[in-house]
């Protein structure tokens, strides 16, 4: 298994419960006289959005130590001008078609449903350079349609409204502000975010944010943010970089991969890998309602923002990806 070999020397209150106890019955009434209350084509509700300028700045990120990693290694994948979408999580809930229901865009690997197999994903084709078939996916974006015209989609779940196309996405790997990187395994299971993260009080929610692309200052994990005329909205996702040394996944596909304590250092029994972070960026109308897709008890919540992970990197690659990393280079594939 590559990476241990090349080096072997981190709740919700009861508040939050019954809030989402009762907006869930209240979803469930609408739904079974037929009706949406508006929510299905409006958003999520008026507390669930904020201006950026009224969001505090943001702490400093830990120091870079003595021995630290400071390179950084990009990938340009494509933003799914292709449209690629399913109701799937492979990662989280593999073999259940349709289990996430909501819908999710893809960069990367184009075969990715809820039956991939690390043999399936190897055989597929990617739209990402350098031969990665990596596969990077998270929930889609929407605005509700004018005068219900775009009820598209997963309405039976109230996911409904136009899809939007990201203005970019960024991958990038990082390293460790205490350590070196040692390389992944090769198909590398990884998740941050929590999709039932409204429901179960945000937990495991806290490395997901959202900013605005002229405020990147400002951090906001519990609301959306309204951006400035001209600003596009951003999502960020961290993933865990604490590995195991051991499985590529875990029964509850969490435990195999940890997050750095506040210093940025892995508990004593893990391994550093590189870090994925991914910014997605959208032109959303000033104003606009927008929201992810989500699951219906989760009423689009942005404290249910997820995304997922599979690395399906050659070796060759994720050995580049580690030496530019651990020699502070900042490199682009």
């Amino acid at each position: 298994m590559r990476g241990i070999e090349a080096w072997s020397s981190s709740s919700g209150s009861f508040i939050h419960i019954f809030v989402a106890f009762v907006a869930v019955a209240a979803l469930a009434a609408c739904s079974a006289s037929g009706d949406s209350g508006g929510m299905d084509d409006s958003g999520a509700p008026p507390a669930d959005y904020v201006d950026i300028s009224q969001v505090p700045v943001a702490p400093p990120v830990p120091a870079v130590q003595l021995g630290g990693s400071t390179g950084t290694w990009r990938i340009d994948c494509g933003r799914n001008m292709q449209g690629i979408h399913n109701s799937d999580n492979v990662v989280a809930d593999p073999g259940i078609v349709g289990g996430a229901h909501h819908f999710h865009d893809y960069v990367g690997n184009v075969s990715t449903n809820a039956l991939s197999t690390d043999q399936s994903l190897a055989a597929a084709a990617t739209t990402c350079p350098d031969d990665d078939k990596s596969t990077y996916y998270w929930p889609v974006l929407r605005e509700p349609g004018p005068d219900n015209a775009a009820r598209l989609d997963n309405s039976a779940d109230h996911n409904m409204g136009r899809i939007l196309v990201p203005d970019s996405v960024l991958l990038e790997y990082r390293g460790s502000p205490v350590s070196s990187v040692v390389p992944m395994p090769e198909f590398l299971r990884a998740s941050t975010g929590n999709p039932h993260g409204f429901s179960q009080g945000g937990v495991n929610s806290e490395h997901v944010q959202w900013t605005c692309s002229g405020t990147r200052d400002r951090i906001t994990r519990q609301q959306y943010p309204r951006c400035p005329q001209g600003q596009q909205v951003v999502r960020i996702f961290d993933f865990p970089n604490c590995w195991n040394g051991r499985t590529t996944d875990s029964p509850n596909h969490r435990a195999h991969l940890q997050f750095p304590d506040a210093a940025g250092a892995c508990p004593s029994d893990t391994f550093p890998v590189p870090q994925l972070r991914m910014e997605i960026s959208y032109t959303v109308t000033p104003g606009s309602n927008y929201t992810i897709d989500s699951f219906p008890e989760e009423l689009h919540s942005p404290i249910s923002d997820h995304g997922d992970y599979i690395d399906v990197m050659p070796d060759s690659l994720m050995d580049r990806v580690v030496a530019c990393i651990n020699s502070g280079q900042q490199c682009t594939a």
